[in-house]
């Protein structure tokens, strides 16, 4: 079995993987931090991703920007897991879905809009959002949904007073020492671009279509940030005590397992069920996201593990192997790490 680093190197020469981040922490150390392959910024100049690079978070978003920020509302705030998100939405249709709902992917809650939404359509999304029939009764089953981090992004924005970018950089990022991580970002340098649209590849400009007509920042999208800024969040949320910003008993809840490989945000790996991307080599109670983009944060409280790995996989298009990648990337660093070899 070939090492991590001519894995990654060989996903790039055989164009599967146009380029990436991967950083690794284990026992608080950083033990490897590489950058691999390129992209073609907007004006189709060849540019190699490096360490710095800043990537499209896509999902992220969700456990990055959504979910700390309802933890810091829920500890400064009245707002309360179980409340109704019509207490702060009053043209919300559903009374019976809470926050609690919406950050377990339980809310009965369809993945996204039909039809589709397209780049540089007029649509008014949270009109479509608000009034959206529900698919099954919250709190019944676990269905994965943009719909209800859109939502809780439009909370977090009418019990600050703020728009989502200003509330996540004045109460967390800036706080946490994240610099290099904000939505709209105001340069596109050492951006990596994502796919290409009509006559150029995006860059700078988020990738998903419903945050984009929302202004490029959503509770389900829109964040970029680098590997290293994606790994010192996840530092924080495997050391809460290391950290003043959040509450440590909030943050440990919300990467505890709730239902259906699911905590607060956050995917659990509960030991049932279809593997995450984290594979099954990973301990119960790994947690983690995933980013449409091809981006990824997986951390592992009982080995100590922090994996981020950023990449650009839509960049050749969205027929990719992501999925595959993801596992025997993570399946390959946990053996590596428990053969006590080095990468």
């Amino acid at each position: 079995m070939c090492d991590v680093d001519t894995y990654l190197r060989q996903l790039v020469d055989q164009k599967e993987l146009p380029g990436a981040v991967l950083h690794v922490q284990h026992h608080g150390k950083i033990v490897f931090h590489k950058a691999y392959g390129h992209y073609l910024d907007r004006h189709q100049q060849d540019c190699p991703i490096t360490t710095t690079t800043q990537f499209d978070l896509a999902s992220l978003t969700k456990v990055m920007a959504t979910l700390p920020s309802i933890l810091w509302l829920l500890e400064h705030t009245p707002l309360e897991l179980d409340q109704s998100i019509q207490t702060y939405l009053k043209d919300y249709q559903h009374p019976e879905v809470t926050i609690w709902h919406a950050l377990t992917h339980t809310a009965g809650l369809p993945a996204d809009l039909e039809p589709p939404v397209k780049r540089e359509e007029q649509r008014d999304i949270l009109q479509e959002i608000v009034q959206l029939p529900l698919i099954s009764e919250p709190g019944k089953k676990v269905q994965y949904s943009d719909i209800g981090m859109i939502l809780l992004g439009k909370v977090i924005e009418k019990i600050s007073g703020m728009d989502l970018p200003t509330f996540t950089d004045t109460h967390l990022y800036k706080p946490w020492g994240l610099t290099e991580t904000a939505f709209n970002p105001s340069t596109m340098d050492h951006i990596a671009s994502t796919e290409w649209y009509k006559d150029h590849y995006i860059q700078g400009e988020v990738h998903d279509e419903k945050a984009l007509l929302l202004g490029g920042a959503s509770g389900s999208a829109g964040l970029f940030s680098t590997a290293s800024d994606v790994a010192k969040y996840g530092h924080y949320f495997l050391y809460p005590d290391s950290q003043d910003v959040l509450s440590t008993a909030l943050m440990k809840r919300a990467r505890t397992h709730v239902v259906g490989n699911r905590g607060l945000g956050f995917e659990v790996w509960s030991g049932n069920g279809a593997p995450l991307s984290c594979g099954r080599r990973w301990s119960e109670g790994s947690f983690g996201h995933t980013g449409f983009t091809g981006t990824s944060l997986w951390i592992d409280p009982k080995e100590e593990l922090i994996v981020t790995f950023l990449s650009n996989i839509v960049h050749y298009g969205r027929q990719h192997n992501m999925k595959q990648i993801r596992s025997h990337l993570h399946s390959l660093i946990s053996t590596t790490l428990t053969k006590g070899e080095t990468f």
